[in-house]
């Protein structure tokens, strides 16, 4: 096996694994690497939280490609290995195992690993994060002698975790230290929207609330002992307070950053021939007023993927992509386009009630994001006003009966 690749991927997620069909797609004919720290070939994330976990989608149904697609592309895929070193100097990674790989170009794609409790007992056996296939293999084998479980966050991921596990007949407690589900990526409207529904569902939703410790016995999770001194009895435990950004190599060979790597618009990180995509990225992004801020989605993996790869092969275009995300939780689907942080106002189309309406957030009157719940008409439709941060009447927006994309100015259609 080659020990020097012209470029190499570090990172087989959603990220990388564009990188390499990007780039092949451009008809870049040199030799590519992937390093990927898991063992699996390159799969999807979000599906480990629904699909996967509930059971409806076997891990196959999760793969990017098949492992025929990278072969016939001659994408040498090196699974199962972590690096823990960057020499920009002389161009190479150095692996866990003391391997060195040579590089061309890097590309920075590693995402990051789920965020730990600081508290006694966070390392017991049942306490689980959903990050990986194998952090939901480990959940699936205890799940069966699993009768109460506790979630502690209330994001993304612990809310869909709960989903699952509630209509699977466990007794599911969610945690959430803000006053509110959802407090980092919606308004709050959405946020009681989804708290109803959970509680609705037989969820226990807790907010407001702390953990002192999970307690133990025999070296298993027995319990988490809140700060108002009550234990809630679990067999289980699940995290979900977020990522932390995989970057302690880059930051190590002296990469500007901090919460994550620091790229400019073409994705290029401050040290020579080095690239960040991704969840790891740290970059000014024009829909958060340029402020410098990391998205954790599939759709800024893919756009900055992209980027990257026009900047490598000498095709450069500044990142700019509208920011879009989703989430699955029972029946409910919900789809959101733009970031609805620093919003001034919401307005309300159509009846929650109803379980099928949208909020659209507005900044100084114009539209920065949309949240769409069981309203897919509304998010594709909707995500033209966002691009162009239309100034919109909330009246008519608000108003049903006009199809959103009816008020898209015209100069920009």
């Amino acid at each position: 096996m080659t020990d020097r690749f012209d470029i190499l991927i570090v990172g087989a997620g959603h990220g990388g694994a564009q990188a390499a069909i990007a780039l092949r797609q451009r008809k870049f004919n040199g030799s590519i690497g992937i390093i990927g720290e898991e063992p699996e070939l390159p799969y999807e994330r979000p599906p480990l939280s629904k699909d996967y976990l509930a059971g409806d989608k076997p891990f196959e149904r999760l793969l990017v490609r098949p492992a025929a697609f990278w072969e016939e592309r001659v994408v040498a895929l090196l699974t199962g290995r972590r690096v823990v070193a960057v020499d920009p100097a002389v161009q190479a990674v150095t692996c866990e195992d003391g391997a060195t790989i040579a590089y061309g170009t890097l590309v920075w794609a590693t995402g990051g690993h789920a965020r730990r409790l600081s508290c006694t007992g966070h390392d017991l056996a049942g306490v689980h994060s959903v990050r990986s296939r194998a952090d939901v293999d480990r959940l699936l084998v205890e799940l069966p002698d699993t009768r109460r479980v506790v979630v502690i966050g209330g994001g993304y991921i612990g809310l869909e975790a709960a989903a699952v596990l509630s209509k699977l007949g466990k007794q599911v407690t969610v945690l959430e230290a803000q006053d509110r589900v959802l407090a980092r990526v919606a308004g709050e409207p959405l946020s009681r929207f989804y708290e109803t529904e959970h509680r609705a569902h037989g969820v226990d939703v807790r907010l407001g609330t702390s953990v002192t410790c999970i307690e133990e016995a025999a070296g298993r999770a027995t319990g988490v002992r809140l700060a108002s001194g009550e234990v809630l009895p679990a067999e289980m435990v699940i995290i979900g307070i977020g990522i932390v950004p995989a970057v302690e190599p880059l930051m190590a060979a002296g990469a500007r950053g901090g919460n994550g790597v620091a790229v400019d618009a073409h994705c290029r990180t401050s040290l020579p021939h080095i690239y960040a995509i991704g969840d790891c990225a740290l970059h000014a992004n024009p829909f958060a007023d340029g402020l410098p801020i990391r998205l954790e989605s599939v759709q800024n993996a893919h756009d900055m993927a992209a980027t990257a790869v026009r900047a490598i092969l000498g095709e450069p275009a500044p990142y700019h992509a509208v920011p879009w995300f989703w989430s699955n939780q029972y029946d409910l689907k919900l789809q959101t386009v733009g970031l609805s942080a620093g919003h001034d106002a919401v307005v309300t189309r159509g009846d929650p009630a109803a379980r099928s309406f949208a909020l659209i957030y507005l900044r100084e009157g114009r539209v920065v994001a949309l949240d769409c719940v069981n309203a897919t008409r509304d998010y594709v439709q909707g995500r033209a006003l966002v691009a162009v941060s239309a100034m919109v009447d909330p009246a008519a927006l608000a108003d049903i009966g006009t199809p959103l994309k009816s008020l898209v100015p015209i100069a920009s259609h």
